[in-house]
């Protein structure tokens, strides 16, 4: 894995492929109360780059055209959170997404182990680390912390390909396409103040 840092956006050089994994980093829970640190992004060529955000001082334009770009597929692991920070912080619209864990949660019904790193030890044989999990991105980051956030994207691609094909052998592929369609919907509904509420329950 090799990882590249920048401070405030991707290079106007960079290239993203037609799908990119994407991840971030934040003060909190809340998209609208706690910062937007870092963004990770990945082509899946074992290459993590990673993107010191520093709003409102410096808007990531080069980042933001690739979140825009309805022609590339954006790979998440509980894609609402992300999205939702970024409609927060950057006031865009995102579509073509892929969720991970709604994937997962679509065709690895035998367990309610769903995390990221339960998907790498069983999907990919790989055992990862979440002990930065919890930690201050506000600041700068030690190496430990920047390792923590490429890994989150590394293996997003590969992973991806393994469910598709459990999508595939369980016939819920266009289910899954049209959840990931939704999280667009279910992202507005958490920012204005429906997220602890399941609007569908009688």
């Amino acid at each position: 894995m090799k990882i590249n840092f920048y401070r405030g956006d991707l290079p106007a050089s960079f290239n993203a492929t037609n799908i990119v994994a994407l991840d971030s980093e934040t003060m909190g829970l809340n998209p609208k109360r706690d910062k937007l640190c870092l963004v990770q992004i990945s082509n899946g060529d074992e290459i993590c780059n990673l993107v010191k955000i520093n709003l409102p001082n410096e808007k990531p334009v080069n980042l933001i055209k690739i979140l825009k770009n309805n022609k590339i597929q954006k790979i998440f692991h509980y894609a609402r959170f992300d999205i939702a920070v970024f409609k927060h912080n950057f006031k865009i619209k995102i579509k073509n997404i892929y969720c991970t864990k709604i994937a997962s949660k679509l065709v690895r019904t035998y367990t309610d182990k769903h995390g990221y790193k339960d998907l790498c030890s069983e999907l990919l044989g790989k055992t990862i680390s979440k002990t930065e999990q919890s930690s201050d991105w506000g600041g700068e980051l030690t190496k430990d912390q920047q390792k923590y956030a490429a890994t989150d994207v590394l293996y997003l691609h590969k992973v991806k390909e393994k469910l598709d094909l459990m999508l595939l052998r369980e016939k819920r592929s266009d289910l899954a396409k049209a959840c990931f369609d939704f999280i667009a919907h279910r992202t507005d509904l958490d920012l204005n103040g429906w997220q602890d509420q399941d609007i569908f329950k009688h």
